[in-house]
C-alpha cells in the first residue's frame, strides 16, 4: 500500500521533511547528538566530509573516518525530536519514495545508532568526567503512548516498581539497548541504567523559584532499586532524549546505543569544570571502537 503524502511528507527536491535528507546521505553508522554545534566537534575528526546540510535543529555532516562512511547529525533535546529523527532516518533507509511503499522484510537495513550525549549522574559512585554506556533507558515520558511498544518481563516488572516508588499517576516505560553496540562503543566505560526525563528542571529534581510535588523526589530515584536474576537494579543517571531512541529503535530493528559524558552530580552538587574537554574525549574514545 502506497503511503499517503500526508504521512510520508518530502520536500520538493525529494529530501525527508524535517531532516532534509536524501536516502543517498546515509550511512549504516550514524552518531547523533543533541546540540547542532557539537556536529562540527565531531566531524572535525573525519578524514573528509562530503555533504553539510542544515535544517532547523538538525544538522548533519557525511564524511569518512578511517576509511569508513558514516555520519553526524544533531536532533535537539527531547523525546518529542527523537520520534522524528528515528522515524525519517527509518523512512530513508526502509521506504522507496517514488513508489511511496514499504521495502519487503529481506530488504530492510539495519542501522547503527550512537548517540554521543551529556548526562546527569543520581550516585555518588558515578563521578563528574565518568563516561557511561546506558544498558537500560527508563522513559518518564508520554512518548510510548501512542506505540505498540513490547516489554519483556524484567522491563514491565522494573516500570511498575519505580512507578510505586515514584507514586506516578503513569506507567513509565523501560527498554534494553543493543548490547552489540554497548560491548562495542561503549568498551570500557561505565555501564548504568539510564533515566530520560520530560524537562530539565522540575523532571530532573531542579529546583530554582518553583518547589517539586514531592520535596523528596531526588532521594527517591536515588534509592529506587529492583532486585532480580542479574542482580540489582538502580538508576545510574539521568537525560532527555535516550528512552526514546531505545523504544523506537526496538521497534523499528535497529541497533542503539546512548554514551554518556557525566558532567553533573546530583548527589555531590558538583558540576564539570572543563564540559567540552569531556565530550571530546568521548568522541575521540567512539569513534576509535567504531572502526
Amino acid at each position: 500500500m502506497s503511503i499517503l503524502s500526508s504521512e510520508l511528507i518530502l520536500n520538493p527536491d525529494g529530501s525527508i521533511y524535517h531532516l532534509n535528507l536524501l536516502p543517498d546521505h546515509i550511512s549504516d553508522t550514524i552518531l547523533t547528538v543533541g546540540d547542532p554545534a557539537r556536529v562540527a566537534q565531531v566531524s572535525r575528526h573525519f578524514d573528509s566530509v562530503e555533504v553539510e546540510i542544515s535544517h532547523r535543529e538538525f544538522v548533519t555532516h557525511v564524511g569518512y573516518y578511517k576509511g569508513q562512511r558514516m555520519m553526524v547529525m544533531s536532533t535537539g533535546m527531547g523525546t518529542d525530536n527523537i520520534d522524528i529523527v528515528m522515524n525519517e532516518l527509518d523512512a530513508l533507509v526502509n521506504i522507496d519514495f517514488v513508489s511511496r511503499t514499504v521495502r519487503p522484510e529481506e530488504e530492510r537495513i539495519k542501522l547503527r545508532i550512537i548517540r554521543l550525549g551529556t548526562s546527569g549522574s543520581l550516585q555518588p559512585d558515578i563521578p563528574v568526567g565518568a563516561m557511561l554506556a546506558t544498558e537500560h533507558a527508563v522513559g518518564l515520558d508520554s512518548l510510548m503512548q501512542f506505540y505498540p511498544l513490547m516489554e519483556t518481563g524484567l522491563e514491565t516488572e522494573i516500570a511498575t516498581a519505580l512507578q510505586q516508588q515514584l507514586q506516578l499517576p503513569f506507567a513509565p516505560y523501560v527498554v534494553r539497548g543493543s548490547d552489540l553496540l554497548r560491548e562495542q562503543a561503549g568498551q570500557g566505560m561505565l555501564v548504568g541504567n539510564t533515566l530520560t526525563c520530560p524537562g530539565f528542571y522540575g523532571p530532573q529534581g531542579r529546583v530554582l523559584r518553583l518547589d517539586l510535588r514531592q520535596a523528596d523526589y531526588i532521594a527517591r530515584l536515588q534509592s529506587f532499586a529492583h532486585l532480580n536474576a542479574e542482580g540489582k537494579f538502580r538508576l545510574t543517571n539521568f537525560e532527555m532524549e535516550t528512552a526514546g531512541y531505545y523504544s523506537l529503535g526496538r521497534m523499528l530493528g535497529h541497533e542503539v546505543v546512548s554514551l554518556n559524558a557525566i558532567l553533573a552530580n546530583r548527589a555531590t552538587g558538583e558540576f564539570a569544570e572543563n564540559p567540552a574537554a569531556l565530550v571530546d574525549e568521548m568522541i575521540e574514545r567512539t569513534l576509535q571502537r567504531l572502526v
